[in-house]
């Protein structure tokens, strides 16, 4: 069974930082991109990056110098680090991996594993 488990989220006080994780089991992570998304209450979800098996990283413009993607294929599994968080950064947060058909660039168009994301609170 193709599974991501997200973890790493919780409470935190604006200015704070966390460390998402998303491990995968039931395939390798190494040939698929993976895309973080997030959801904020009474939002549409949005995504906030897309990451290629090789590293490569496509950031939307609105997370640009607070949000940070990693993986680590050896280990199956990516990373969000996010700085500066803010009460708009409440949601939850899912990743997704989508197969890749060129690991030069992130494609994460197509995703068809999620996990059911890691809930993020960011207030005083």
């Amino acid at each position: 069974q193709l599974q991501l488990v997200e973890s790493g989220g919780g409470l935190v006080q604006p200015g704070g930082s966390l460390r998402l994780s998303c491990v995968a089991s039931g395939f390798n992570m190494d040939i698929y991109s993976i895309a973080w998304f997030r959801h904020p209450p009474g939002k549409d979800r949005e995504r906030v990056l897309c990451i290629s098996s090789t590293g490569i990283i496509d950031y939307e413009d609105s997370v640009q110098g607070r949000f940070t993607g990693s993986r680590d294929n050896a280990q199956n599994t990516a990373y969000l680090q996010i700085n500066s968080l803010n009460p708009e950064d409440t949601g939850r947060y899912h990743c997704a991996a989508g197969l890749e058909t060129d690991s030069t660039a992130p494609d994460c168009t197509v995703t068809s594993v999620w996990g059911r994301g890691t809930l993020v609170t960011v207030s005083s």
